[in-house]
């Protein structure tokens, strides 16, 4: 029995540790969901699993997009990395335009629905393999496949903030319903809200845990069925050879990797170009799965659409309660929005940072870490395991604390996420220091063996992403916490476009990261400069927390 769980092992890790992960991550989704019908409205596990296969979809192509669009299209690192930041800025920005159909029309059940086949389109488009010559054919297919992903943009900006009005509707309807049963009743209800926010997100990883298993495994399928093997490196050989910029050890190494993958034959054009196009048709293949997924959130959604709460009438009876707070202190008002704009400052260097995953810490799992069992895509995997795992761990400190009197401000808690993420970039600069590793554009020009000498252990990775998964769980959730406190009456929806905007520019700045690691001359610069930001973060929203307390209160 030992033998035989040794040999799966040794010929399917990538889908072992998804079972592995699947074994921890089921029960305590049983248990989310139990919790949730409970104590919840019944309509948060249908809003939640309509959110988790629409975020499924998402996070298969969120994986792989970097590192997919240089082992189709050969551009570097650099390239790939702004056309990733330009598309996560389009994802966040374009829930603005996305809430102001929803308000105009007042028909925000619609406005999901349409997100969802816009974005099922979007998908569509990306699963098709389509290649194209070095001289001719590429250039045309990379703007399609950059349509298609602003068409996922679009559809994702109707969808993502409508999806969450509804939930947020559902608690004030929760509420009310409480309040007509006495006073003790309505303080349970209005303890609920926090922790079902919660449940939903934990929704949304638990799609992003399982999300980027696809495409590696119908990427090694498909190779498999082809006689060859995976490699991370033999994809931009293969483009170097084409296109005849081979240098240095580009040669030697391609054709020890070409013997690696299980190739015979001359290691010629014919192979480069046939290697390219079979690595890549797996990929392609995986956005199927993404449709599917959007076919599915749009069955759940639609198969409870009724029976959920619009939003629009919670825009009706804001219409008093705005009237009303308009004709308070304006000086009040000002002094919620400064603070507001201060956390969104904050909120800017969290998610430049944060959202390294897909950009140099994918770099970093593909070139320096010893992963050739193990895809770098698979590493994403990690963040939203934690965020399944920690979730109940936080929200049980937070409410022992909370019980003893020691309840700590969401203000602190948003600095102390602060710190604890640039805890993890310290940590990636002591390894890269620890390892003399040069740039990237270096490391890659290194014969073979000596590139995996200098590689890390996987434990890197997991322990980095255990260090920004703590501190996603202490700003996250908890900023759109601090955004609902401190919002005006009349300006909710505007102060929420607000938090999403931040977002967009924090990503919009994302592709700095693999721009550092392949030209700074060290390694350890690279991290230095996210801890270094974190930092200062930290620094400046300690100064203002008592400020920031008094205005939440």
């Amino acid at each position: 029995m030992l033998q035989s769980l040794t040999d799966f092992w040794n010929s399917n890790q990538t889908l072992a540790i998804l079972i592995g992960i699947l074994i921890i991550v089921v029960p305590l989704l049983v248990f989310y969901v139990v919790k949730a019908l409970k104590e919840h409205p019944k309509g948060l596990i249908p809003a939640a699993l309509a959110n988790m296969g629409e975020r499924f979809g998402y996070y298969i192509m969120n994986a792989v997009l970097l590192l997919f669009l240089c082992s189709k299209f050969g551009i570097s690192d650099d390239a790939a990395g702004w056309i990733y930041a330009v598309f996560y800025f389009l994802i966040y920005v374009l829930s603005l335009p996305g809430g102001m159909i929803a308000d105009r029309t007042q028909k925000y059940k619609t406005t999901i629905v349409s997100g969802l086949v816009v974005m099922a389109i979007g998908y569509g488009l990306l699963s098709i393999p389509v290649f194209g010559s070095a001289n001719g054919g590429i250039s045309w297919i990379l703007v399609f496949t950059c349509f298609s992903l602003l068409l996922i943009a679009f559809g994702n900006g109707l969808f993502k903030g409508n999806l969450q009005a509804i939930v947020g509707q559902m608690y004030d309807n929760f509420e009310a319903e409480a309040a007509k049963k006495g006073e003790e009743e309505l303080k349970k209800a209005k303890s609920k809200r926090d922790p079902g926010f919660q449940i939903f997100y934990v929704f949304i990883n638990i799609g992003g845990v399982i999300a980027p298993f696809v495409a590696p495994l119908l990427r090694e399928f498909w190779l498999k069925a082809h006689n060859l093997a995976y490699n991370s490196d033999l994809p931009r050989l293969c483009h170097k050879f084409i296109e005849q910029k081979l240098v240095d050890d580009d040669t030697a190494n391609l054709n020890a990797l070409a013997e690696k993958v299980g190739h015979t034959g001359a290691v010629d054009g014919t192979f480069c170009q046939n290697y390219l196009e079979i690595f890549n048709t797996g990929v392609h293949f995986s956005f199927i799965a993404s449709v599917v997924a959007m076919l599915i959130s749009l069955a759940i959604f639609a198969a409870v659409m009724k029976r959920l709460p619009d939003p629009a009438k919670k825009e009706k009876a804001a219409v008093k309660a705005s009237s009303q707070e308009i004709q308070n202190d304006a000086t009040e008002i000002k002094q919620r929005m400064y603070a507001l704009y201060a956390v969104l400052g904050i909120a800017v260097f969290f998610w430049f940072s944060f959202h390294q995953n897909g950009q140099s810490l994918s770099v970093f799992a593909r070139d320096f870490v010893a992963t050739d069992a193990i895809p770098p895509e698979i590493w994403q995997c990690i963040n939203p395991f934690f965020v399944i795992v920690l979730t109940p761990i936080i929200m049980v400190v937070f409410s022992f604390l909370a019980a003893r009197g020691k309840a700590i401000s969401t203000p602190r808690k948003i600095a102390f996420g602060m710190f604890v993420t640039a805890c993890a970039y310290i940590f990636l600069a002591i390894i890269a220091i620890a390892q003399n590793y040069p740039s990237g554009e270096e490391f890659k020009g290194l014969a073979e063996a000596a590139k995996m000498a200098m590689k890390s252990s996987p434990y890197v990775l997991i322990v980095t992403y255990f260090f920004l998964t703590v501190a996603e769980l202490f700003i996250s959730p908890l900023g759109l916490s601090f955004v609902s406190k401190v919002a005006p009456q009349h300006l909710q929806g505007i102060c929420q476009g607000l938090w999403l905007t931040a977002t967009a520019i924090g990503n919009l700045f994302i592709a700095l990261g693999v721009t550092m690691l392949n030209s700074f001359p060290s390694q350890w610069m690279t991290w230095a400069v996210f801890a270094g930001f974190c930092l200062i973060s930290m620094t400046i929203m300690l100064s203002m927390v008592k400020w920031l307390e008094k205005v939440t209160k």
